[in-house]
């Protein structure tokens, strides 16, 4: 964005927030607060059972704890891809052998610029688990039927995990196991 047309607010490790001056399509002029993010990616991890990974995780900004799926934010020079792949390794403590892309979703596209890739892993190996300090997390194996529910019974309010489950299901087409 041009340097003009964006009045810097705040800067800090992950975020930026600034005032754009931005011509609409219909012509009109106006001023945003937008929050620049660099994206992330998220993994919906089935295990050979069936089993959904959901981390049930502590979140200051939401009051408490929620069910998500292992993700994280795309680091410099990082591809989608590889962030899906290192999070699922580093949060849940296992890796991936068969990918398939589930497409990406806008996370707040009034306010935010963050996108999130979305990814379905398969034919899980063990890896070590390598939570940073600031992660509050419990890794919990769901049966994937159980984790809709949870999406359909209002349990799972976080919107990456709403729409990577409910795409994976689509995906998978009734077949949630390794085979």
């Amino acid at each position: 964005m041009d340097a003009e047309r964006r009045r810097e607010v705040f800067r800090g490790r992950i975020i930026d927030l600034g005032i754009e001056t931005v011509v609409l399509p219909n012509g009109r002029v106006t001023e945003l607060e937008i929050i620049r993010h660099p994206g992330g990616a998220a993994a919906v991890a089935l295990d050979g059972e069936g089993r959904a990974c959901l981390l049930r995780q502590y979140r200051h900004a939401a009051d408490g704890w929620l069910w998500e799926l292992p993700a994280g934010k795309i680091d410099p020079g990082e591809d989608p891809f590889a962030t899906a792949r290192r999070e699922l390794i580093e949060e849940a403590g296992v890796e991936a052998q068969a990918w398939s892309e589930l497409g990406q979703m806008h996370s707040s596209p009034g306010v935010l610029t963050e996108r999130i890739f979305l990814y379905l892993g398969r034919d899980l190996r063990p890896a070590v688990v390598d939570h940073e300090p600031h992660e509050v997390i419990e890794v919990h194996w769901v049966p994937f039927e159980q984790a809709l529910a949870w999406c359909h019974d209002g349990t799972i309010t976080d919107a990456k995990t709403l729409i990577g489950l409910f795409r994976a299901a689509l995906v998978l087409g009734g077949r949630v196991g390794s085979g």
